[in-house]
């Protein structure tokens, strides 16, 4: 009994079928078949032998039906779709072929991966969109001349926890992420942690580059106070205060896509950061910032790129500075009598002077530090005024209630002093009282 098989040609095969039917009638020489199919007429030959041979099986490719020798084997792709959809959920394409590779010991291109899960129908995490064209400004010629900061407010922890901002900055020149850290929400600290931590290990940025936010400019559109305008300086916040001593210059952006270098660094931090803070099981602000300058290595090792100039721009600290002392709280104070300052809790009393002078009457500046602890300075006298308590807390901008007669260091501008008694509340003098019959005979 004979069986008859079914050859399915597909489009290509079918039409080197009819071309070389063509062929074998004398419509065609071998010649034009070659221009017609764009083969070399060798090939076209090759393809009329084995017509003859096996008719329309001839034309199918050999390696039909049969599995590549370097293909995947079978147990290594359930594992991939099976880590894919478990351990590693939510993972974007790209950073899954790389956890597979560093945490698994599964090396698998990023294409074979998206083939596989595909055939698997696992949907990916992210699509792609269109590109768009878009004018964007040249990177800086070297490292160090310009840093974007900002602070992204996400659910870094899980879409079931509270909500945290991560501070950080990246280099405009080679895309790097010298320093970062979270916080409850953006605030000074955030941002002094930031600057401390890149000119740690690299240096002082020419500029930084962020947007009009309040903690870098103080109430842009209000017109300048009498101290301002006789001055000729308008009142600075603690950041801009701390970039000024250490001469770095402020750059602010009117809008998001002006510095769409970091925005673009919160779509791959929010993508990636999320997935392997979830993979350690942290949960914590104080456990994420440990996990933290780890992956920033590995995410400069992947991201970053070479600068056109390999000269960085990195500046060393003016002698005499140091980022402890100048990023961080300043609040400018008048020294009493009997050598205390005001402070929030009680008064601080001021150490004994090295050199033997008196604090009194003074103008000092009281620094409160990343780590909690209280300095005093004058000139170039800085001395501490406590040890650093074990649990600093969650630092912020004090309004100290004493106001002084120079107040340029403040995260605000106080309100004008007025000149009107303030009498107790609920209290009114009586007809007879002293104060009425000193100020009685005024006016008239």
């Amino acid at each position: 009994m004979e069986t008859r098989e079914t050859i399915t040609l597909d489009a290509r095969a079918q039409h080197r079928l009819y071309v070389l039917n063509h062929v074998l009638t004398g419509g065609l020489t071998a010649e034009e078949a070659a221009r017609v199919l764009h083969l070399s007429i060798r090939q076209v030959r090759r393809l009329l032998r084995r017509y003859r041979a096996d008719g329309s099986a001839g034309l199918v490719h050999g390696n039909r039906a049969r599995s590549p020798g370097h293909r995947i084997a079978e147990p290594v792709r359930a594992r991939v779709i099976e880590l894919a959809t478990t351990t590693y959920a939510g993972v974007n394409h790209t950073h899954l072929a790389e956890l597979l590779a560093e945490r698994e010991g599964i090396a698998v291109a990023e294409r074979t991966l998206r083939r596989i899960l595909a055939e698997a129908s696992v949907r990916p995490v992210r699509t792609r969109r269109p590109p768009r064209h878009r004018s964007r400004r040249e990177r800086m010629a070297r490292e160090g001349q310009l840093l974007q900061v900002d602070g992204s407010r996400h659910r870094w922890f899980g879409p079931d926890r509270p909500f945290a901002t991560l501070v950080a900055g990246i280099d405009d020149a080679t895309g790097r992420v010298p320093g970062g850290t979270f916080r409850a929400q953006e605030d000074a600290v955030g941002y002094f942690t930031t600057f401390a931590q890149t000119t740690d290990r690299h240096g002082l940025p020419g500029a930084v580059y962020s947007d009009r936010h309040g903690i870098f400019i103080v109430e842009q559109n209000r017109a300048p106070t009498l101290a301002e305008q006789l001055t000729g300086k308008r009142s600075l916040t603690q950041v801009g205060r701390a970039l000024d001593a250490a001469g770095v210059a402020w750059i602010g952006a009117h809008s998001p896509q002006a510095k769409g270098r970091v925005e673009r660094l919160w779509g791959t931090l929010q993508d990636r950061l999320t997935a392997e803070l979830r993979l350690a099981g942290i949960t914590t602000i104080e456990a994420a910032n440990a996990f933290l300058p780890d992956f920033l290595e590995r995410h400069n090792a992947r991201f970053a790129v070479p600068a056109a100039d390999p000269e960085p721009a990195w500046r060393p600290w003016p002698e005499g500075q140091s980022a402890e002392a100048v990023f961080c709280f300043h609040y400018r104070r008048r020294v009493d009598r009997d050598s205390t300052v005001s402070w929030p809790g009680g008064d601080l009393a001021l150490p004994r002077r090295s050199d033997g002078r008196s604090w009194a009457g003074r103008s000092v500046v009281v620094q409160e530090r990343l780590d909690g602890s209280l300095w005093v300075s004058h000139g170039e006298l800085c001395v501490p005024l406590g040890p650093a308590p074990v649990d600093p807390g969650q630092l912020r901008a004090r309004r100290l209630s004493r106001p002084t007669e120079d107040r340029p260091e403040l995260d605000l501008p106080s309100p004008p002093r007025s000149t009107t008694p303030d009498p107790r509340p609920g209290w009114t003098p009586g007809p007879d009282h002293p104060w009425r019959g000193r100020y009685a005979g005024r006016g008239r």
